[in-house]
């Protein structure tokens, strides 16, 4: 194991001793753990480097965001869509593609040298929002109930909406550089090129064909997948229960490994479906069919808090690897054209979508504003990107990893510490709502 993620789990152990007292001075565990990875990657810069780029980096980090959505989906509270069926709609098929489909465009024109599905793998890495590093923001008295869960349902279900599009983007983004640089020579031969190179154009090709033709099968299975093991755990597991054959310290295993039989399962060659959808069907569906006749149609606590905690310790250890990540990127250049794409996307690309979506709703102006603010990027950002590092070739592997990074750390500082002491100064002046 590199000595950095060694250090890693050092400084996960020690922030776990005092982040109860450093919450108490409104420091985050993200602020925290991404400076302690941001000062220990220069015990082994290229190292870290070397490791993140790595195949078993690639599958830790899918079975970490394949957790994480599963635990996005069980948390929703209060029916499938939390209560807020339509503006939830409005939200994540009406605002998300347009945020999606701003980033592409400006992409075309402020990066033009990057392909159109680069910019698709940029903008499904930028746009997910995720509370993990403004939860101080979320627990405002400043932001009303209603707009605190619609913004949780939000941040639950667009990750897992978006992964679809991410696979079948970064797929296209993988094959065909080649072949549109031999268009632009004016010819697609492969005749030119070696017999290893002529093998790789023809797998990424035939990856890009699956990927794209395919999408809609391997979405419609991967969710099949996880509606199968999501309802048929959920339903065990209330019928163990209500029976007394299982306590609540069982259910914690069982949840904990339903995400993993879900994406293990839909990702297992001869099925090659998106194993992100299916874990997150598969948490929709198993608190569906576990909180089935119940009052609050929530999962008991005592059951999540195994999963729960595991997906908490691994977004630690990916905030403390974004923190290395920035280093990493400060260090080895960057094109400053793409910190105006993570501006832009922070701000203007997430408020303009929102109000277009919110056009003829009954949610209030200053809630619909409300909304398109407060739309921080964390955990779900960080694993993208560094799924799109790891099969990207090169030059665009690291301008992706670049954005992200500019993305994440932009907003910390604006949803994780600037939006919480605006919102402190409006309750001091009786601004709550």
């Amino acid at each position: 194991m590199p000595l950095i993620f060694l250090c890693g789990f050092v400084a996960i152990a020690l922030w776990s001793l005092v982040e109860h007292r450093f919450a108490r001075w409104g420091v985050a565990g993200p602020s925290a753990l991404a400076l302690a990875g941001a000062v220990l990657v220069f015990i082994d810069v290229n190292g870290f480097a070397d490791a993140i780029a790595g195949d078993a980096a690639e599958h830790v980090v899918e079975l970490i965001l394949a957790v994480l959505l599963f635990v996005d989906a069980c948390e929703v509270r209060g029916g499938i869509f939390g209560g807020e069926g339509r503006v939830i709609a409005r939200l994540v098929l009406i605002a998300l593609p347009l945020s999606l489909l701003a980033v592409v465009l400006s992409g075309v024109w402020i990066v033009p040298e990057l392909n159109v599905f680069v910019l698709l793998v940029i903008a499904c890495v930028v746009m997910p929002t995720d509370f993990s590093p403004a939860a101080e923001l979320l627990r405002s008295p400043w932001i009303p109930p209603r707009i605190r869960q619609i913004l949780n349902v939000e941040s639950g279900y667009n990750d897992g909406l978006v992964s679809p599009v991410f696979a079948m983007a970064l797929a296209a983004a993988v094959a065909l550089p080649a072949l549109l640089a031999a268009a632009d020579g004016g010819t697609i031969s492969t005749d030119a090129l070696s017999p290893d190179a002529q093998a790789q154009l023809e797998e990424n090709l035939t990856e890009f064909a699956v990927a794209f033709f395919g999408a809609v099968p391997a979405t419609l299975i991967a969710a099949l997948i996880g509606v199968v093991f999501g309802g048929l755990f959920g339903l065990l597991a209330r019928i163990a229960l209500t029976r007394g054959w299982a306590a609540p310290s069982g259910i914690r295993y069982v949840m904990l490994l339903v995400p993993l039989l879900a994406f293990g399962t839909a990702t297992v060659s001869t099925i090659a479906a998106n194993g992100f959808v299916a874990a997150f069907v598969a948490g929709l569906i198993y608190r569906l069919m576990r909180t089935r006749g119940t009052a609050e149609h929530t999962i008991p606590h005592a059951e999540v808090l195994l999963v729960e905690e595991a997906g908490t310790l691994a977004a630690n250890l990916v905030w403390f690897v974004l923190g290395a990540m920035t280093v990493v990127v400060v260090l080895d250049g960057f094109d400053v054209r793409l910190l105006v794409v993570a501006a832009l996307a922070l701000t203007l690309f997430r408020v303009v979508p929102v109000y277009v979506s919110m056009l003829g709703s009954s949610v209030p102006w200053r809630e619909r504003t409300m909304i398109g603010f407060i739309g921080p990027r964390g955990t779900a950002t960080i694993v993208f990107g560094l799924l799109a590092f790891n099969r990207l070739p090169e030059p665009e592997a690291y301008d992706v990893l670049a954005v992200m990074v500019f993305t994440v750390v932009g907003s910390i500082v604006l949803h994780g510490l600037i939006a919480p002491q605006l919102a402190t100064r409006g309750r001091r002046l009786g601004l709550e709502a």
